[in-house]
């Protein structure tokens, strides 16, 4: 079962780190989804499995979210222009939606790797979100 909250806190650790990541153009967004992919995966636990599959829908997420501010700015650019920026944002759209495409995939499968090791190191806690008691 996905555990959702370690899902959104993995995005946002992503996303926040993301941000501060552009002073770091490249290095920076790749080590801000590797470490919320981690922390989606470390927070689920459960082993490899369950922290891939957290690392993967933080990090898609991630992408997803990236695609659509990138998609908003470019509207928006296109909109200022009028009927000519219009048209130039239409047709910069398949770029974009290409683009939004590759960045979701790459930031899920570095974000699922990292989720995986994440998982593995919390593997005794199988997703619950209280302390074991004996």
């Amino acid at each position: 079962m996905t555990n959702w909250r370690a899902v959104f806190i993995g995005f946002l650790v992503a996303t926040v780190l993301g941000l501060f990541g552009l002073a770091l153009p490249g290095i920076g967004q790749l080590a801000a989804g590797l470490i919320g992919g981690f922390a989606a995966g470390y927070i689920a636990g459960g082993g490899l499995g369950s922290g891939f599959w957290h690392g993967l829908l933080a990090g898609a997420f991630g992408g997803i979210f990236a695609g659509l501010l990138l998609a908003f700015v470019v509207g928006i650019a296109g909109w200022a222009l009028g009927p000519v920026g219009g048209a130039i944002s239409g047709a910069a759209g398949l770029g974009i939606f290409t683009v939004a495409v590759v960045v979701s995939v790459v930031m899920a499968l570095e974000s699922a790797i990292a989720g995986a090791i994440g998982g593995a190191l919390n593997s005794g806690r199988a997703g619950r979100s209280e302390p074991q008691r004996y």
